[in-house]
């Protein structure tokens, strides 16, 4: 084996030109304990020697060593992922904030009025001074903003992306063993029916849209955990995470297929990283706010108080709406997704109202949707209507078979009149896909089309 490109080469260089090879290079050194060396080392490489171990060798040695000693380089050291870093100090610019802010107003308190007097002077004498630093600063701010603006990979919508992919795949991993603790002793074994059936849904979206670059890079698994919190989430790792009491929930391998369908969209999305950056802009944005706020309030109280007052605002006003909006996206992906794998969409809007109506005969109190990070079940059934011709539209052009003749939405909406006609006389009336009728996870694999089943 031969190497050229290594003759002559300082060891610090070789170190920067191995760096980041598929070979494993081992670089032995000879050592003279009794004298310093003389002259120019060079590295050769010996006849019948291990390929790709290099030697080096020195000129005018007085004595050679006995033994060669192998180089090794120290383990690499991970760090930690920026959005963690980001939670952790989170808390801390908030106490920095307050504890200026409240050194600020003792300050200004403690003056004598001639001092405060000679202040205010000052501070109208430089005020073209004092603003055109703050306009300096605002505009450094909208400029990074705009550096850091990104296109959403499959909608093509401008958005605001601190963080990487790869500093929320770091984040990932984390999250992931935290929640595999959590759940440890709750999850299903492999062999359970339940884990089975929403093993087989997950996989076939998978393979159905590896035409998506961002479906094809990522590695999913699925874990499921007995609970009856109707939930299911999607870490941005492919870490899929289902709860039995969202498989109570649903009432055929449809509506299963298009709730995994729009977890999967999420991390797809990105949107993880992406309501993240926005917090964090938010959050440094309104450290300022704050600040001034325990500067300006006469006591703690009303600091106290004011503070409050600007968290429920910066939340109704940013937060809880841009949720909502990934809400929406996240329904119009994960319904293309749920298409493409040859579900019937329709099912969707049926999901929903079933949704709201096991909400309403349960008691459970519902938040107006403007207090919410999640669309109200009603207009999330008005989008997906909408949405649901095009998506029949690129289900027949991905070659499924046909569909039933029978609308499930009109199927339920003649269902619901029915129960509630029944039920002036008889008290009461059980919600279809209820917990009395619900279709368990063995029933929804009978289900499953020969087309959508994984051999």
């Amino acid at each position: 084996m031969m190497f050229p490109f290594l003759k002559g080469l300082p060891l610090t260089h070789l170190a920067r030109h191995l760096h980041g090879c598929s070979h494993t290079f081992h670089i032995r050194f000879f050592r003279a304990p009794q004298r310093l060396l003389h002259g120019t080392s060079r590295p050769i490489l010996v006849p019948g020697g291990t390929p790709g171990t290099l030697l080096f060798k020195t000129s005018r040695i007085q004595s050679l060593p006995r033994e060669a000693h192998q180089f090794r380089t120290s383990a690499r050291v991970q760090a930690l992922p920026a959005p963690l870093i980001w939670m952790v100090l989170k808390p801390v610019q908030k106490l920095i904030a307050i504890i200026l802010g409240r050194s600020l107003r003792k300050w200004w308190v403690a003056l004598p009025d001639n001092r405060r007097e000679l202040f205010r002077q000052w501070a109208w004498r430089q005020r073209w001074r004092l603003a055109a630093a703050a306009g300096m600063a605002a505009a450094v701010t909208v400029l990074l903003i705009f550096t850091h603006l990104d296109q959403s990979p499959l909608t093509g919508r401008t958005r605001l992306l601190v963080f990487s992919r790869q500093n929320y795949m770091e984040l990932a991993a984390v999250t992931s063993k935290f929640y595999m603790e959590e759940f440890g002793e709750l999850l299903l074994p492999k062999s359970d029916a339940r884990h089975q059936a929403v093993e087989q849904v997950v996989q076939h979206l998978a393979r159905r849209n590896l035409d998506l670059p961002e479906m094809a890079d990522i590695d999913w698994s699925v874990h499921v955990v007995q609970s009856d919190i109707t939930n299911a989430f999607v870490l941005p790792n492919g870490k899929v995470f289902m709860f039995t009491g969202m498989l109570q929930a649903v009432t055929d391998i449809h509506q299963l297929t298009i709730v995994l369908a729009h977890e999967m969209a999420h991390a797809l999305l990105g949107h993880a990283a992406e309501q993240a950056s926005l917090s964090h802009v938010l959050d440094l944005l309104s450290v300022v706010l704050l600040a001034a706020i325990w500067a300006v309030c006469p006591r703690d109280s009303l600091a106290l108080l004011g503070q409050w007052a600007q968290e429920k605002l910066m939340q109704v006003m940013f937060n809880r709406p841009y949720s909502r909006k990934l809400e929406a996206e996240a329904d119009q992906v994960g319904l293309q997704l749920a298409a493409k794998a040859c579900a019937d969409v329709r099912a969707g809007p049926v999901f929903w109202q079933q949704m709201d109506m096991r909400e309403k005969l349960s008691g459970e109190p519902s938040l107006p949707e403007w207090m919410s990070t999640h669309p109200s079940h009603k207009n999330r059934v008005a989008q997906l209507d909408r949405l649901v011709p095009q998506a029949l539209e690129l289900r027949e052009r991905c070659v499924c078979p046909p569909l039933p003749s029978s609308d499930p939405r009109i199927v339920f909406s003649t269902s619901v009149r029915v129960l509630l006609k029944d039920a002036k006389g008889v008290g009461g009336a059980r919600l279809p896909g209820g917990p009395s009728g619900v279709m368990v996870p063995a029933a929804l694999m009978a289900q499953t089309p020969p087309h959508e089943r994984t051999q």
